[in-house]
């Protein structure tokens, strides 16, 4: 095991305010308690990231965290620090020791690092409708979809399987419609559209088997640190729906996955959710209750989650209420709704009679953050205004060489890469569509034995020109007067023959 288990908690950086500065620091028993990194773009989220990813490695904990932008990769190479890292780390009577953190890179679409998927089934309803952005109704629809297919025992492992369960769906509508409700096929088409949608996406790639399993993520390496899951996300954020559904996914088969472990002297995992905003961004209630549920439960599964975004004010209060452990870096007002964020930020702190929280968030540089930790007791400590220390790994991506290296090391290298198709909803749905149509067909009469087969038919003869429908005058003339003279005739019958019923 590594120095870190030694220390309380995971050391974050040194308090720049008051006489004697103080060391911040984030403590272990604690770091379930979930957290925000928060602060405008460039001011040292992503930095600030990456030191806790590795310091909990150190700690032996595993870690799952998004790489928007690519900076990230770079845990995975040793550091080299400048000048001005160095005088840093100096200053806080700390000595860098640069090394990388033992990563394993993931992506969806299997291109940066090693592919990640789920079935369609494990996805669920409600998550699907949220990728699809699908109204109310049409999200009914779809969980009559998943409904019909789990009592019939179709599995959904793909988009495949979940368009051959619509168009099941469909030309069953009267059917299932007496049973769950009524399927309009409007809806289904609209799904259908959706569907093509996302898989124009690339969204079809992130649904198949092999499925990830969660213990490939929360490994240890031979020397005790914990294994640092790093996707990359720089064109998964094309599809932010996608994004935050994947991510809120992962986070619901922690909870649902792990036993309760009420809590521990360290975490189990420690989930960082970048980008935090584009979860709760149109949200519908019934997904910002399920976001809700999970952040609050989890703790006792021993998981920490840490969300990171521009300000504070884009999560929800009751999901921020769950987040004990802050750290803010710089925010910037421009405009009234950045001042709304603004003192939402301020307010959530512990107040420092050393500074005005309000104006030290905007006057934060660089590397600098508020910091506000749990104490023992589980409260949250005085705010204080902090400089962050540097990272033992490089700051900067890794290149395509170094990512290519890491991957081939990797202890998942061949497990995830080929897809896997078993029989699933469409190849029963192809199957039973099969049958049905040889059943229906008319059967050919066989031939009886001794006998010859019968000669074919002649073709038959050709028809007799058709006659043209136009009269000559003549013809006309004549037609007229065999309809007057018949006309004529008739009446007289019928005067004849009423008469002499009359009489």
């Amino acid at each position: 095991m590594t120095d870190a288990a030694a220390s309380p908690g995971l050391f974050l950086g040194q308090s720049a305010d008051g006489e004697t500065p103080q060391r911040e620091i984030l403590l272990w028993n604690r770091a379930n308690r979930h957290g925000v990194i928060a602060g405008a773009t460039g001011t040292g989220k992503t930095v600030t990231l990456q030191i806790m990813a590795q310091g909990f490695s150190e700690m032996g904990v595993p870690v799952f965290c998004a790489d928007v932008k690519g900076d990230l990769s770079g845990i995975s190479q040793v550091g080299t620090p400048n000048e001005k890292l160095l005088a840093r780390a100096a200053g806080m009577s700390l000595t860098l020791a640069p090394k990388a953190a033992p990563t394993v890179f993931w992506d969806l679409y299997g291109q940066k690092g090693h592919p990640v998927r789920a079935t369609v089934s494990e996805i669920g309803p409600l998550l699907m409708a949220r990728m699809l952005d699908l109204n109310d109704v049409q999200e009914g629809v779809l969980t009559v979809a998943f409904h019909v297919a789990d009592k019939e025992g179709l599995l959904l492992l793909d988009l495949d399987d979940l368009r051959s369960m619509l168009t099941y769906v469909a030309e069953n509508a009267a059917r299932i419609g007496r049973e769950v409700g009524n399927v309009a096929p409007a809806s289904i088409a609209s799904i259908q559209r959706a569907l093509l949608q996302l898989e124009q996406d690339g969204g079809d790639a992130f649904f198949g088997e092999p499925a990830l399993k969660l213990t490939d993520m929360m490994r240890t390496s031979l020397d005790g640190r914990g294994q640092v899951n790093v996707l990359d996300s720089t064109r998964l954020m094309n599809s932010p729906r996608l994004y935050g559904a994947f991510l809120l996914w992962l986070m619901s088969e922690l909870f649902e996955q792990l036993p309760e472990i009420g809590d521990p002297e360290k975490p189990r995992l420690v989930f960082f959710f970048d980008e935090a905003h584009l979860l709760f961004r149109d949200a519908p209630k019934p997904l910002l209750e399920k976001v809700e549920q999970v952040v609050r439960l989890i703790r006792s599964k021993g998981v920490g989650v840490y969300f990171i975004t521009q300000n504070p004010a884009d999560i929800p209060d009751s999901v921020l209420a769950q987040l004990g452990n802050r750290i803010q870096h710089a925010l910037r007002a421009y405009t009234p709704s950045d001042q709304r964020g603004l003192r939402a930020a301020s307010d959530s702190f512990r107040v420092n009679p050393a500074f005005d929280t309000a104006d030290a968030i905007q006057a934060l540089g660089t590397g600098e953050a508020l910091v506000s930790t749990l104490d023992e007791k589980g409260a949250p400590r005085v705010v204080a205004r902090t400089l962050i220390r540097p990272p033992d790994s490089r700051l900067g991506p890794a290149t395509d060489a170094e990512r290519a290296a890491v991957m081939a090391a990797s202890p998942v290298k061949g497990v995830y890469d080929t897809v896997a198709d078993r029989e699933s909803a469409e190849e029963i749905l192809t199957a039973r569509h099969a049958q049905t149509e040889a059943a229906t067909a008319p059967a050919a009469k066989p031939a009886p034995q001794g006998r010859a087969p019968a000669a074919p038919k002649a073709p038959p003869a050709p028809r007799a020109p058709r006659k043209s429908n136009r009269q000559t005058p003549m013809e006309a003339l004549t037609k007229s007067v065999l309809r007057t003279a018949g006309s004529t005739l008739t009446r007289e019958l019928l005067r004849g023959i009423l008469g002499g019923l009359r009489r």
